[in-house]
C-alpha cells in the first residue's frame, strides 16, 4: 500500500509546491510576499500552522507573518525574538539537511526563552515517527551572500507524522525559493523607496530652483551668475533685471561681459583681490552711457550638482547714494563750509604728508620717525586698498600722485605735492596725512628743503604764504556779517584763480588764508605774494555797494624736520612783520 501510494503523494505534493512557489512571485509588496510564504506552507506543504520570522536591521527576528491559526497570529505577529535565542535553537537542533528539528524530549529547555511560539496542543504520540505538539521544525532562509535572512517555523503536519525524506526535501526547496522571493521583494521595496525619495528630492529641487529663480529674477538689488574655470572663466552667465537696469544693458548684452570688463580701471586691483568664496568689495561699474556707479559686490560659490560645474553667484548692491554721502561728509570735515577751501585740519594734513621728522642733514631716521613709519605701514595700507606696497604708498605720497586734480577747494594734483583728503572726481580715496600718525621717513621720500634766503642761490622749495586781510574787521562791523561773508567768499575765489593748478589755497579761520606753492624760489614766492595781493585789491561789490580790503602776506618755507605748526607759525610771524612794516611806512608817508 505504501509503495503504491508513495509516488502519488509525492506527485500531489510536487504540484502543490509548484503552485505555491509560483504564487511567491505574484506578491506586490514585501508584506504580501511574507504572508504568501506563510500561506504557502499551509496550502501546499501539508502543515496546519506556519510563521515567518524575519531578521531586522538590529539582528533580532520579528514575526512578520503567521498562517493557519487566528489565535496564533494574534499572539505572535509583530513580536520579536532575540538573535541569541534563535542561534541557540538552531545550534542545538538536529540537522535535517538545511532544516533544523528539535524533538519535544529536548525542547523543554526552550520554554522560557523570548522567542514567540504557539503550542497547538493535542495528545501525546504513540509511535516514534508521530508528531508531538512540542516538536519544533525550522527552515532557515539565507541571502545570496550566506547571511541569515529569516526562519520559517512550521507545526502540526496534517498527517500527524514527522516529515519523511520527501517532505523534508519539499520544505527545503520551498524555503530556498522563499528566500529568493523575500530578497527580491525587499530589493523592490528598497527601489520603490529610493524612487519615492528621489521623486521627493526632485520635487524639492524643482521647488528650490523655482524659489531661487524667483528670488534671483525679482530681487530688488542686482544678482549675477558667472562661469568659474575653463575658457569662459568670469563670463557673466546670467543677470537679473535689477542689475540690467542699474547698468543700462539688456540680459543678452550682459552675457558678453565679465566684471573685469565693466569695472573702473582704478578698481581692477580691488576686484582681482576679492576672493570668490565670501569675498566683498566696493568698486565702480560702468553704465551703458559711460558713467560709473558705486556698488558693493558680495560673492559666493554654488555648484550645479554634487560634482558638477561651479558658478560664482554675485550680489550687486547700489551704494552710490551712500558713497556720495560719505564724500560729502569727508569734504565737510576737510573743507571750510563758507568758502569751500581746505580747512585748517586739511592744510596741516597736506603739509604733514610732505614733511618727515628727519632733518635733511641727518643720516639716519630717529626712533620716533621709525615708529611713525611702522604706523604708516599698517594704518595707511588698511585705509587704501589700491596700493600694492608700502614703497608705492610712500612714493605716491611724496610725489602727490594719489591726489585729485584741480586746485583750491578741488584738491591738489599734478606735481603740487599736497595730497587731497578726498578726491572730487571719480577716483578712489586718496591718501591723506590723516592716515599717518606723524611725519615719517619712508622709501621714495624726497626731503623738502627750504631755500637759503640770504644766498638766493636759485634753490626751489615749498613756499607757505600766510595771508591776513587788512580792513576786513571794519567792513564786518559796519555792514554786518552778511557782507563780511560775501567778501571772504570773493577773496577765496580770487586767490584760487591766481595760483597754479598744483597749489593749495586754504582758510585757517576768520580772515586768515594760507597758500602752499611748491617748486618756488625766494623771488618766485615774492612775485606770487605780490600777484595775490593785487588780485585782492580791486573793489568787491556786495548788495550794490563796493567795498575794498587789502592783504598782508608772510612768506615761510616748509622743510623736513619741522612740524606743520612750526611751518605755519613761522609764516604767521613773517606776516605780522610785514603788516607792521607796512603800517610804519604808511605813517611816514602820511
Amino acid at each position: 500500500m505504501e509503495t503504491e501510494s508513495g509516488p502519488y503523494v509525492r506527485l500531489t505534493t510536487l504540484k502543490g509546491l509548484h503552485q505555491v512557489i509560483a504564487d511567491l512571485n505574484t506578491a506586490r509588496s514585501l508584506a504580501d510576499t511574507l504572508q504568501t510564504v506563510a500561506d504557502g506552507i499551509v496550502a501546499g506543504l501539508g502543515y496546519e500552522l506556519s510563521a515567518v520570522n524575519l531578521v531586522r536591521p538590529d539582528g533580532d527576528l520579528v514575526v512578520a507573518a503567521v498562517a493557519g491559526s487566528a489565535g496564533a497570529e494574534a499572539l505572535m505577529a509583530g513580536r520579536v525574538g532575540s538573535r541569541v535565542s534563535w542561534e541557540r535553537r538552531l545550534a542545538m537542533a538536529e540537522q535535517w539537511g538545511t532544516l533544523r528539528f528539535i524533538p519535544y524530549t529536548e525542547g523543554w529547555v526552550l520554554d522560557n526563552d523570548d522567542v514567540p511560539q504557539w503550542s497547538s496542543g493535542g495528545a501525546a504520540p504513540v509511535g516514534e515517527d508521530e508528531w508531538h505538539p512540542m516538536d519544533r521544525l525550522f527552515a532557515p532562509m539565507y541571502t545570496a551572500s550566506g547571511d541569515l535572512l529569516g526562519v520559517i517555523s512550521v507545526d502540526k503536519p496534517r498527517n500527524g507524522r514527522r516529515p519523511g525524506a520527501w517532505g523534508r526535501e519539499a520544505l527545503q526547496m520551498y524555503a530556498f525559493q522563499a528566500s529568493i522571493a523575500i530578497s527580491n521583494a525587499r530589493l523592490r521595496a528598497n527601489m520603490q523607496r529610493a524612487l519615492v525619495r528621489l521623486e521627493r528630492e526632485q520635487q524639492a529641487l524643482r521647488a528650490s530652483e523655482e524659489s531661487f529663480r524667483q528670488a534671483f529674477e525679482y530681487a530688488p538689488s542686482g544678482m549675477a551668475i558667472a562661469e568659474m574655470g575653463g575658457d569662459q572663466h568670469g563670463r557673466l552667465h546670467r543677470t537679473n533685471d535689477a542689475l540690467c537696469r542699474l547698468l543700462g544693458r539688456t540680459a543678452s548684452q550682459m552675457r558678453r561681459y565679465s566684471f573685469c570688463d565693466l569695472v573702473h580701471p582704478e578698481d581692477i586691483g580691488t576686484l582681482l583681490r576679492t576672493s570668490a568664496e565670501g569675498g566683498r568689495a566696493e568698486l565702480r561699474l560702468v553704465r551703458r552711457d559711460g558713467s560709473y556707479v558705486w556698488v558693493s559686490l558680495r560673492n559666493s560659490v554654488v555648484a550645479d550638482a554634487a560634482d558638477g560645474p561651479r558658478f560664482l553667484l554675485t550680489h550687486v548692491e547700489d551704494i552710490e547714494e551712500r558713497k556720495r554721502h560719505e564724500l560729502q561728509l569727508a569734504h565737510r570735515a576737510s573743507h571750510d563750509a563758507l568758502t569751500g577751501l581746505p580747512n585748517s585740519a586739511e592744510l596741516r594734513a597736506r603739509l604733514t604728508s610732505r614733511l618727515c621728522a628727519q632733518a635733511p642733514d641727518s643720516e639716519q631716521p630717529s626712533a620716533d620717525a621709525a615708529g611713525a613709519y611702522d604706523s604708516f605701514d599698517y594704518g595707511c595700507l588698511q585705509g587704501f586698498e589700491e596700493v600694492e606696497s608700502v614703497a608705492a604708498v610712500a612714493e605716491g605720497v611724496a610725489l602727490g600722485v594719489y591726489g585729485a586734480s584741480g586746485a583750491g577747494a578741488d584738491g591738489v594734483g599734478d606735481g603740487g605735492g599736497a595730497v587731497s583728503a578726498m578726491g572730487e572726481g571719480p577716483g578712489p580715496y586718496a591718501i591723506t596725512g590723516g592716515f599717518m600718525p606723524g611725519p615719517a621717513v619712508h622709501p621714495g621720500h624726497v626731503h623738502t628743503v627750504a631755500p637759503d634766503e640770504e644766498s638766493d642761490d636759485g634753490a626751489k622749495g615749498l613756499a607757505v604764504l600766510f595771508c591776513d586781510l587788512d580792513g576786513f574787521k571794519a567792513i564786518n562791523d559796519r555792514f554786518g556779517h552778511h557782507t563780511g561773508d560775501a567778501v571772504l567768499i570773493e577773496v577765496a575765489r580770487r586767490l584760487s584763480a591766481a595760483v597754479r593748478d598744483g597749489d593749495t589755497v586754504a582758510r585757517l579761520g576768520g580772515d586768515e588764508f594760507v597758500v602752499l606753492a611748491d617748486g618756488l624760489g625766494q623771488a618766485d614766492a615774492e612775485d606770487l605774494a605780490a600777484r595775490l595781493r593785487g588780485a585782492i585789491l580791486p573793489p568787491i561789490r556786495v548788495d550794490g555797494r563796493a567795498v575794498r580790503v587789502g592783504a598782508s602776506f608772510g612768506i615761510g618755507w616748509a622743510g623736513c624736520g619741522m612740524s606743520a605748526d612750526e611751518v605755519l607759525r613761522s609764516a604767521d610771524q613773517r606776516m605780522y612783520v610785514e603788516k607792521r612794516s607796512r603800517a610804519r611806512a604808511g605813517r611816514r608817508a602820511g
